[in-house]
């Protein structure tokens, strides 16, 4: 007896752009636009027309925007890189970007990610290939400054544009930032509450990146508010290297110091470094609180008192600040702050 054997049907072909193209007689660049739903593209809607019947009877499963996405399918996330510096593994932005990529999860929004080089000041230095093109319909800038060159570009765009943690001279652009001088007052605050008198700040510069400017603003600030004239700076970039040489100076020649606030984590453990390489006693003999909460702060040794950012509720907030601009685009621009919170470890002692 002949035995039947069964076959499985092939496979439907996938259906690709350039199918669509072909026949509807188009451009590729037409028909991407058309299926982006880019209406503002200049594409005669007659035209427009022709290639989702086309799509449509090719089998081509047209998505459908979802109202909670207000028409954004695919958003574009520049995150700063200095150097040799790895953004996805960077201890605070890629926290950020944790955060963009579950608000875009739950919100079905497709992501594109690239770094931004910068230079010691966070100053743009070129430009990922997708901020020049019409290739996203919103974009997040994480942690540069946005100069009159970068500002002048992205002023030729026609898509939101939210800054996270970055800034710019126009102040034309939503924002996500941290509550920079509330967080330092409140930091140098707690130093001086626990009977310290000389206190350092480490990490700064008089023309630092606005965020750092503020921390130093707010150390002047919470030093002469208590009645303190003297204050001492081991000023550098954020390079832990820099910061390294800066604050051995700084200890060595101010041997009166009993505690620093360092503007970073980052930086925080470069000054434990040095402490410990000039034989001091960490907290005996120095007192150190950070800020930004980075996974290693709680690694140190001692592990390190430091104010907290919501870097993963950053990030969600950023990517609800993109839709709501995309759906109000004729709305005051707005800047969000995110208040930080005081994590006491075992890096600050109290001599009162």
């Amino acid at each position: 007896m002949a035995t039947r054997t069964s076959r499985k049907p092939d496979s439907p072909k996938r259906v690709t752009l350039s199918d669509i193209a072909e026949k509807s007689k188009v451009s590729l660049t037409t028909v991407s636009l058309v299926l982006r739903n880019k209406s503002g593209a200049g594409i005669p809607s007659e035209t427009r027309q022709r290639v989702l019947d086309t799509a449509r009877g090719l089998g081509y499963r047209l998505k459908v925007p979802s109202e909670t996405r207000q028409g954004m399918n695919q958003i574009g996330v520049v995150l700063k890189a200095r150097g040799d510096d790895l953004p996805l593994t960077n201890p605070f932005y890629s926290h950020i970007l944790a955060g963009i990529e579950a608000a875009c999860r739950q919100n079905r929004v497709n992501l594109l990610s690239a770094t931004l080089p910068v230079d010691a000041d966070n100053y743009p230095t070129d430009l990922p290939r997708f901020v020049e093109e019409e290739h996203v319909d919103g974009l997040l800038l994480v942690g540069t400054f946005v100069d009159q060159t970068l500002d002048h570009l992205l002023g030729q765009k026609s898509i939101p544009i939210v800054l996270v943690d970055a800034y710019s001279e126009s102040n034309a652009y939503d924002a996500v930032v941290t509550e920079n001088y509330d967080g330092a007052y409140q930091a140098v605050s707690y130093l001086i509450e626990h009977g310290h008198r000389h206190i350092g700040i480490v990490g700064s510069q008089p023309r630092a990146y606005p965020s750092i400017r503020e921390r130093r603003r707010a150390y002047v600030d919470a030093l002469q508010e208590h009645g303190l004239t003297a204050s001492y700076f081991a000023d550098c970039h954020l390079i832990k290297e820099e910061a390294y040489v800066a604050v051995t100076q700084l200890l060595q020649d101010q041997p009166q110091l009993t505690a620093v606030f360092c503007v970073n984590d980052d930086i925080a453990t470069a000054t434990i470094r040095a402490a410990h390489g000039l034989g001091k006693r960490l907290p005996q003999d120095l007192s150190i609180i950070g800020f930004d909460d980075i996974d290693l702060a709680h690694l140190t040794h001692p592990s390190l008192t430091t104010m907290q950012v919501d870097k993963i509720n950053m990030g969600r907030m950023a990517l609800q600040a993109l839709l709501n601009r995309a759906q109000s685009p004729d709305s005051p621009r707005v800047t969000m702050a995110l208040r930080t919170r005081l994590i006491e470890r075992q890096s600050v002692r109290d001599i009162r």
